[in-house]
């Protein structure tokens, strides 16, 4: 068993897909194809972070918050990357400026604050996520059975796993 399964809840593939279903809004955001406001960015925005906190409901990782908090770290890192790739499509020849500062040097800037950006706006959405997700699992019952669907296998340390027969 992996380490991220373990702690939380979800293997490293798994974080990374939820933690990709926020990027459709990236991409179409600096592709100018939604714009700030418009009800389809809205639900892009929103949906996804509804996924991660009903995914933690459904598994009840033993970190919740946690779990959720990595989601957004990844989200994170998809976003500076989406941006980056994207930067020419969302920005054009006339990208942002710094004054009268060498234009590379400018470009260069500013991609280092989207980076960071991008970063902190990743790992702040799941905090925010992550304290929601954590508070419901707190007031949210699981059905009978659930938990030994849910188990982390054989050697579950937590002992939740009834025994095979």
């Amino acid at each position: 068993m992996s380490a991220a399964r373990h702690t939380l809840g979800f293997s490293w593939p798994a974080l990374v897909g939820l933690a990709a279903l926020a990027t459709p809004r990236v991409i179409l955001h600096d592709l100018h194809v939604v714009a700030e406001g418009q009800p389809a960015t809205v639900l892009l925005a929103v949906v996804p972070l509804i996924c991660w906190v009903a995914a933690v409901l459904w598994r009840r990782p033993p970190r919740p918050f946690l779990t959720v908090v990595v989601i957004g770290a990844v989200h994170g890192v998809l976003l500076a990357v989406g941006h980056q790739v994207l930067w020419d499509e969302a920005f054009g020849a006339t990208g942002p400026r710094l004054g009268t500062f060498d234009p590379r040097v400018q470009e260069a800037v500013l991609r280092v604050a989207a980076v960071f950006s991008s970063l902190v706006t990743g790992v702040l959405t799941g905090v925010v996520a992550g304290a929601v997700a954590a508070a419901l699992t707190r007031f949210v019952t699981r059905p009978r059975g659930v938990a030994e669907q849910t188990s982390c296998g054989p050697d579950d340390a937590r002992g939740t796993r009834p025994p095979q027969g």
